[in-house]
């Protein structure tokens, strides 16, 4: 069954599962929920504790192994299986479809710990499996538009209370970034006395700024309109000496896709059908905002950017004197539906 970060203290609270997945990359949410797993068990009596962590050529042999084994002080265990980045394969895959057929004979609880899991991986044999006894947690980045809500809360946590203009701040300076920002309120609740109310002045004051981008985060900036957003997460690349192709490739996948789905409209077919038909297919948390793009945009405008984009490329191989991070930006910014600090007419002017 699948279950949120957020839903899984609840969750363990009403019973204790045999197995549970924890899978994603946001490393604070992913901390949290494994820690909370290891509480439940602890309280629900189980003092043992074995922990596998899988490493290149792991021999998975050792799973069984290790849940065959008695125990001379408890009954029950609690396995843990840590893969972090490490793929699963065909033989990981078989000794956990194998671990889940023992699971009516079995009393230990499976902590399994690794990085995302894509839609084809979730119909697999060993999954369906697991998870028809077990929990699903998968950990999935704070989006920008909750971000401030989520420190609030998470202010809570540490005795503090957090207005949404200083919780605003405090995402600002460390979007991208959870660690940080959990940091940064820990610093604070050692500093302020409990139940303190911190101010934005607080934040501005006593905050770095840690934010932390990927082209993804350029991506949703553009699809969502969020212009001021997108032109921060641009520098911020550049800051963090991400390489400019690898920006020029997200946006203009943005594009194509964006261009595509008005051609899949233009035939008849339903939004839903549209983004069905992308390669990858577009899934239903991403579809609002390629629904607001795409009406933003339209297909005479894309192409535009387009343009902007082959000059960009050009600019990439040292073939146009186009200046490339302020062409980029420019880019991002038009299709966030800003207007960057290069005209539309001088680009014009510069692709004919």
């Amino acid at each position: 069954m699948k279950v949120f970060a957020d839903q899984l203290p609840g969750a363990l609270a009403k019973r204790l599962p045999q197995a549970v997945i924890v899978a994603g990359d946001e490393p604070l949410q992913h901390r949290d929920a494994c820690d909370a797993v290891r509480a439940a068990a602890r309280q629900a009596g189980v003092e043992e504790r074995e922990v596998i962590d899988v490493e290149p050529n792991f021999a998975w042999g050792k799973l069984l192994e290790v849940a065959g084994n008695l125990s001379l002080f408890a009954t029950r265990k609690l396995i843990e299986v840590r893969l972090g980045r490490q793929k699963l394969g065909q033989d990981g895959a078989k000794v956990l479809g194998q671990y889940a057929e023992q699971l009516a004979h079995s009393d230990d609880v499976l902590l399994i710990s690794m990085g995302k899991l894509d839609a084809r991986q979730q119909k697999s044999a060993w999954f369906k499996a697991l998870d028809k006894n077990g929990l699903f947690v998968p950990v999935w980045p704070v989006d920008a538009s909750r971000l401030g809500f989520w420190l609030r809360d998470r202010a809570q946590r540490h005795g503090l209370q957090l207005n949404m203009d200083a919780a605003r701040l405090l995402g600002e300076r460390t979007e991208g970034n959870l660690l940080a920002a959990d940091q940064e309120l820990q610093k604070l609740a050692l500093i302020l006395p409990a139940n303190a109310r911190v101010s934005v002045e607080d934040i501005a004051q006593g905050v770095e700024d840690s934010t932390r981008f990927d082209v993804f985060n350029l991506a949703d900036a553009c699809l969502k309109g969020e212009t001021t957003r997108a032109s921060r997460i641009v520098y911020g690349l550049k800051s963090e000496g991400v390489e400019a192709p690898i920006v020029l490739w997200a946006l203009g996948r943005e594009m194509r896709t964006l261009l595509s789905l008005h051609q899949h409209l233009e035939q008849g077919q339903s939004f839903e059908q549209a983004c069905k038909a992308q390669k990858p297919m577009i899934f239903d948390r991403r579809r609002p905002a390629y629904q607001s793009a795409v009406k933003r945009l339209p297909m005479r405008r894309l192409h535009k950017l387009l343009l902007m984009a082959q000059r960009l490329d050009l600019a990439v191989k040292g073939a146009s004197p186009v200046p490339l991070w302020q062409g980029l930006h420019d880019l991002a910014l038009t299709l966030a539906g800003g207007r960057g600090l290069l005209a539309e007419a001088a680009w014009t002017y510069r692709l004919h």
